[in-house]
């Protein structure tokens, strides 16, 4: 069993603008630094990307009316990462949940980086859509 993290941050937004921006992968090196650092590309049902980490490419949970953003990053060793995360209603505004598992490969302190990096993603989010 991994550790896991969830990692939340309230937007004061409707879940459906949230939802409506964080889905689309062409805004993602607006906000996720973790993931895509430069322009995202198309790729059939994936979209490539320019990560800290390297080239990856990036499937999403098909567009829903729940809020559930998941995505697969295929890394170019081979490895797959699943990435839950969520829009949910608190309110008039949303809870974005970003769910960070404990790979068995990474150091507690690689996993704490990670955590912190997520949370500036997503306080990154929060300011570009309540700016």
């Amino acid at each position: 069993m991994q550790d896991v993290r969830h990692i939340s941050i309230f937007i004061d937004r409707s879940p459906d603008d949230v939802y409506a921006f964080a889905s689309d992968p062409r805004n993602l090196p607006q906000w996720a630094a973790g993931l895509a650092r430069s322009e995202v590309k198309a790729d059939g049902d994936a979209w490539i990307v320019e990560a800290p980490f390297g080239k990856a490419t990036v499937r999403f949970a098909p567009g829903n009316r729940y809020g559930v953003l998941d995505h697969d990053v295929a890394l170019d060793s081979g490895e797959t990462v699943h990435n839950p995360m969520r829009v949910i209603a608190n309110g008039a505004g949303s809870e974005f949940v970003f769910t960070l598992f404990h790979r068995p490969e990474m150091s507690d302190a690689q996993f704490e980086a990670d955590a912190i990096a997520v949370k500036k993603d997503l306080q990154r989010l929060k300011e570009l859509l309540e700016g």
